[in-house]
């Protein structure tokens, strides 16, 4: 199992050791009121100083949406702590006047635990294979391709991707990756945006882009390994290229080329080199056929994607990159509509030796059959789920002209498969019931024994070791027909 990562100055309470001062801090306020006089002063100045130092420090660092209440209860409560202090005649008021508000500043200040552990900073789980992991960002432009999400016709297809990879060791106390961009200002553009597009107020992950992750920007590539093999991304429909990190960072871990894609208007937020964003243009427009129609079409598009970011690392040059990429040991992956998009790249594009599609229903042509080992992971199959979804994947993996896996994990839902579990409050019908850390380490676990298996002829009892992680439908080659 990973351990939580090291270095992050979050702990188990979700809260940093500035926030849990503060609110001791509050906390002693309140309960100076009820101590005997002989305590009360030293008690009361000594909080009072502790709570306006740390509430200070924290409006230079960054006030965090979940300590506002435990502002407001201390600052209640101060001057009733104070008042005795300063006005030596002055009396308690009676307790039964004094128990309400004293209740009412601790039931704010309990609170701020309670929000912390609902909407947390994100504690990226310590990858576990034997290389550190470096990230880099690259954006590339297809000249080939024009842009259909504008009208400009001079306007061509651009693609930002985020490469982690096998690297050097860093000396202790590099910086880390910012998650969500490649600054804090990028991060909370997106956060922003994935907040919007599911309809929630940005404030609730405030936290979000205050995370970092395990990789090391532009880290020198590891001396050892070899060439690597790629994997390739495409994030879920309005999904970002960072969405599954902690996946990414694990398969790098163990000697991969992991690139996740943005794809420009149909990301959330999309930042190119020259400042511009560019938000998400796919929206739903109610009617099912009209729907399926552009869902098909937006996986064309991120199918060709794709293929263009896989042709642009075959010619990548004059990078620390170079010459260390496998191109001829890559596999197609992607979550919910980019593994749709995984699927349908693959059948186009033959560069392509293995897919794993992360819960994603298949849209677009079933035809030609898959040729390349497929791996689907699913969440489990309920009454509310789509009816079209466990037949139509079903008859993709089951056309397939190579044996093809589906594997249900049970206590997922279809956010599991994403950094979601990290930072989104732990409700199963969200992000599952398997844990923060544990929904992350199953799915990459059971990615890299399929990664190991089809690209490095790795473990002969592939089916033994999916199996070890929930339910496993195998499709032999021509079960289809």
């Amino acid at each position: 199992m990973w351990p939580h990562g090291s270095g992050t100055e979050y702990g188990d309470m979700n809260l940093s050791p500035l926030e849990i001062l503060t609110l001791l801090g509050a906390v002693a306020l309140v309960v100076a009121r009820w101590l005997p006089a002989a305590a009360r002063p030293r008690v009361t100045i000594a909080a009072g100083a502790v709570f306006l130092l740390s509430a200070l420090v924290l409006c230079v660092t960054g006030i965090r949406w979940q300590l506002l209440p435990v502002l407001a209860s201390g600052a209640i409560a101060a001057p009733f702590a104070f008042s005795p202090l300063v006005r030596s005649r002055t009396r308690r008021a009676r307790w039964w006047l004094a128990l309400p508000g004293s209740v009412a500043c601790v039931g704010l200040i309990v609170t701020a635990p309670v929000t912390a552990w609902a909407f947390p900073v994100p504690v990226f789980p310590t990858p576990s294979g034997n290389f550190a992991v470096g990230t880099r960002v690259l954006q590339w432009t297809d000249p080939d391709r024009p842009e259909t999400f504008t009208a400009d016709p001079r306007d061509r297809r651009t693609i930002v991707a985020q490469l982690w990879y096998p690297a050097q060791n860093s000396p202790a106390g590099a910086p880390r990756a910012q998650y969500l961009g490649r600054t804090e200002d990028e991060a909370r553009t997106v956060s922003q945006a994935l907040a919007q597009g599911v309809g929630l107020p940005g404030f609730l992950f405030d936290g979000v882009p205050r995370a970092r992750t395990h990789a090391i920007p532009d880290a020198p590539v590891a001396a050892e390994g070899g060439r690597f093999p790629i994997v390739l991304f495409s994030p879920g429909s309005s999904g970002v290229r960072t969405q599954n990190t902690a996946w990414a960072e694990e398969i790098a871990s163990h000697g991969y080329v992991v690139a996740a894609l943005d794809h420009p208007y149909d990301s959330a937020a999309v930042v190119l080199a020259d400042g511009r964003t560019i938000t998400s243009a796919t929206v739903s427009t109610g009617d099912r056929n009209e729907d399926d129609r552009l869902a098909d079409q937006w996986t064309s598009i991120r199918a060709a994607d794709l293929s263009f970011a896989l042709t642009r690392l075959e010619r990548l040059d004059a990078d620390p990159l170079t010459g260390r990429l496998d191109t001829g040991r890559v596999a197609a992956t992607g979550h919910s509509m980019g593994g749709a998009a995984a699927l349908q790249a693959a059948r186009r594009d033959h560069r392509f030796d293995a897919v794993i599609d992360l819960d994603g229903f298949p849209h677009g042509p079933l035809s030609p059959a898959l040729g390349q080992p497929t791996l689907a992971f699913t969440q489990a199959i309920t009454p509310a789920t789509d009816p079209r979804y466990p037949s139509q994947l079903a008859e993709v993996l089951a056309r397939g002209t190579a044996t093809n896996y589906r594997l249900t994990i049970p206590g997922a839902a279809h956010l599991t498969f994403t950094d979601g579990p990290l930072y989104l409050p732990p409700v199963p019908s969200i992000v599952g019931s398997l844990g923060r850390i544990e929904s992350p380490r199953v799915v990459a676990a059971a990615s890299l024994e399929f990664l190991d298996s089809v690209l490095r002829n790795g473990s002969g009892d592939l089916a033994g070791a999916l199996s070890s992680h929930g339910e496993l439908k195998m499709f032999p080659p021509g079960n289809g027909r």
